[in-house]
């Protein structure tokens, strides 16, 4: 089977190491086996993503020297397209109206996984037509997918074997919102649906996204990609690095550093490679090996810090 892989970031702003860090693992996999790697700007949420930062991440790729095979994709493009699946799902009977606003939710929410994801307790999911006609008088609904009560097993390239309940761990979740915006989850898998991806890299973070999209999958047809989760890139203090981490980010950096200075540093912590020293993607591919990224911590040397 042909490998093709995909480097999708958002961009509610600026891209740091640990974004750098996914899309070079990413690249490397998809080369490494005499595939392809494509890019996706991940901007559904256009109020978050404005232009700017778009243009930033983009000339931030290209400085480093990475290519794609094919144009790049832009979710906000893509709402026609997202309408038709979800038009798919609605055939089924798997999606139902949601009133429920944040501020109503947040005390009823049990936590999950996540950082920021809590399951939804399902205050929407049996009203009557009655109901439904009269709240919509009053607000715009969101749209949740129904999931039942069932364990998905997954094996990640990283991670491990894991499973997670559907009703239990995830919950129904939302493919629209409210404002008419589509969610990340039926975004995602639409598009790698589309693309033809074969293989997800991407932060451990969005590890329990993984179930609802396995999910979908079955839902939309078709047959979910592997998987990879790598660990969450730290300082060399074993801070966690974000995108307000504005002294990492590639901006800051480009300042100091040439691009094959740090996709050498991020080869090093990643074990590719013994020694600090400058490499270019390409001649990181050889000696590519998932075996040797470690799984539990990326910890950033001090020569970058």
């Amino acid at each position: 089977m042909s490998i093709v892989g995909r480097f999708a970031p958002t961009p509610s702003g600026p891209l740091h190491l640990g974004n750098i860090l996914c899309a070079m693992l990413a690249w490397l996999s998809a080369k490494s086996q005499g595939g392809q790697i494509l890019l996706r700007i991940e901007d559904v949420d256009v109020p978050r993503c404005p232009e700017t930062n778009t243009k930033a991440c983009l000339e931030a790729l290209d400085w480093l020297g990475f290519t794609w095979d094919g144009p790049i994709i832009y979710q906000k493009n893509r709402t026609v397209f997202y309408e038709k699946a979800l038009g798919r799902l609605k055939s089924q009977g798997l999606v139902y109206p949601c009133f429920c606003t944040r501020a109503e939710l947040h005390p009823e929410l049990a936590p999950n996984l996540g950082d920021t994801q809590a399951v939804y307790p399902g205050t929407c999911r049996n009203l009557t037509p009655e109901q439904i006609a009269e709240k919509s008088l009053l607000r715009t609904p969101a749209l949740r997918l129904k999931v039942p009560d069932r364990d998905v097993t997954f094996t990640d390239g990283l991670q491990g074997t894991l499973t997670e309940n559907l009703a239990r761990d995830c919950g129904d979740f939302v493919l629209r919102r409210s404002d008419g915006l589509f969610g990340y989850q039926l975004a995602c898998v639409a598009d790698d649906i589309a693309s033809g991806v074969t293989e997800v890299v991407r932060g451990r973070d969005i590890l329990t996204a993984t179930p609802r999209q396995i999910y979908l999958y079955e839902c939309l047809g078709e047959t979910p990609p592997a998987y990879v989760h790598i660990p969450l890139l730290t300082d060399s203090q074993g801070r966690r690095l974000a995108k307000r981490d504005r002294d990492l980010g590639i901006q800051a950096l480009s300042k100091r550093f040439t691009p094959d200075d740090i996709l050498g540093a991020l080869a090093y912590a990643c074990h590719l490679i013994h020694r600090i020293e400058p490499m270019t993607l390409d001649e990181l591919i050889p000696g590519f090996d998932w075996q040797r990224i470690p799984r539990d911590e990326i910890r950033l040397p001090e020569y970058l810090t």
